[in-house]
Formats: structure tokens, sequence, C-alpha cells
């Protein structure tokens, strides 16, 4: 009898995760399924129980959901992550990829395009819902891709990145993620340099380019603040 595939559901909205367990719970390949609200729970959790594939979502307060890609690749380079975000563009995609994911799928999508990621991913696979993987593919044959500079931020500088981006101040950013006000001011230097840039609105400007200010409209925003 083949084993059935350990889940652990990584997001801050119990909605959320709620759901998932749900319809994943309606497999018979899925076995036991673990839940965690954010990236610090989810890497002991994944110590733990060594579960066959995480599903992430990425705006979560605290590590964030790049940080907690990096680190859980960093302790077990066999980590099976899907990621499962609101954000569609492809910045994220490539960097979720980059930082050692093997799938991305948007919360729009159907239950089913949800399921067969899971099956891709938990058997070694990779997964990227297919109109993103045709835009990707698009950008690599014309040569278009994600801004370099934006490559160079680290997780946690894009992390800060998006929410100043989208109008939050230094000390929102902070407490949305869990950081000193210093830290976050540092993270923000360091942004700017990276970027060649002096005041806020031009990092507006930059995210506007790259397409992330469009994911972020009020039910987006709303998501965030809860």
């Amino acid at each position: 009898m083949t084993a059935k595939i350990v889940v652990l559901l990584v997001d801050d909205h119990a909605v959320v995760r709620a759901g998932y367990k749900t319809f994943l719970s309606l497999s018979d390949k899925v076995g036991m399924i673990y839940e965690a609200e954010r990236g610090e729970s989810a890497c002991q959790l994944y110590n733990q129980y060594q579960p066959d594939i995480v599903i992430m979502d990425l705006s979560m307060p605290g590590m964030g959901g790049f940080e907690s890609i990096r680190r859980l690749v960093s302790r077990d380079a066999h980590c099976k992550i899907l990621v499962s975000s609101i954000h569609n563009e492809l910045v994220y995609v490539t960097r979720v990829i980059k930082a050692g994911a093997k799938g991305y799928i948007t919360k729009n999508n159907s239950p089913e395009t949800l399921m067969a990621a899971v099956y891709q991913v938990a058997s070694g696979n990779t997964f990227i819902e297919p109109a993103l993987a045709q835009q990707l593919a698009i950008n690599v044959a014309s040569e278009r891709g994600v801004s370099n500079q934006i490559e160079e931020l680290s997780p946690r500088e894009f992390d800060v990145f998006c929410l100043l981006a989208n109008g939050l101040t230094t000390r929102d950013a902070a407490e949305k993620l869990c950081l000193s006000y210093k830290t976050v001011c540092n993270h923000t230097t360091a942004i700017k340099e990276k970027l060649g840039i002096k005041t806020l609105a031009e990092l507006a400007l930059v995210a506007t380019r790259q397409g992330i200010l469009e994911t972020f409209d009020r039910s987006s925003m709303a998501m965030l603040e809860k």
C-alpha cells in the first residue's frame, strides 16, 4: 500500500487553512494534515513531522513566506514547498522558485488545480499554474525577466519593499513583520542602495513598473491587516 501524503499547511488565516484542509481530506492519497499560522511554528512542525509537502502562504506576519522557504530548504534540501498566494505577478514566482520552492499557484485557482499541484510537488516534480507558466515561458523567450535590482533584495528586504511600496510607514511595516523599527529602517536603507533610489516615491515607482502594486487592492490589504 502506497504511503499517504503528509501535509503541512502554513497560512495565518484560519479560514484558509480550514478550507484547504477540508478539500485535501477528501483525497484518499492524503494522510495527516498539520497546520501552522506563521513561519516560525512551521519550521518547528516540519522538524517534528517531516511532511511530504508544505503548502505555504507568502504574506504572513513574523518571519514571512520567503524567509520561511529559505530556512526550510537550508535545513532540508529535499523539502518540497508549494506556494499558494494571492500574488499573481511573475516577480513572486521567480523569487519563490529561486528560494527553493517547487511549485506556485494563486489562491483563486480551482480545488482541482490545488490537488494536481499537491500530487506533482509531493512526487518530486515542479508545478506552476498554467497561466503563470505560460507567462514565464514568454518572458524567457523574449528575454524579459524581472529587474535584476529586485532580484538582489533578500527575502526580508523584499517583504519590507512590498509593504513600503503600498503605503505603509516604516513603523507600520515593523509591526506587520514583527520586527523592530530600527531593523526595518536598516532594511529600508539597504533596499534604497540596491535599487539606486533615494525616496519612497521612487520605491513605489519601481514596484509599479514590476507590477507588484497591482496585487495589493483593497481586499488584499484587508487580508494583510487581519
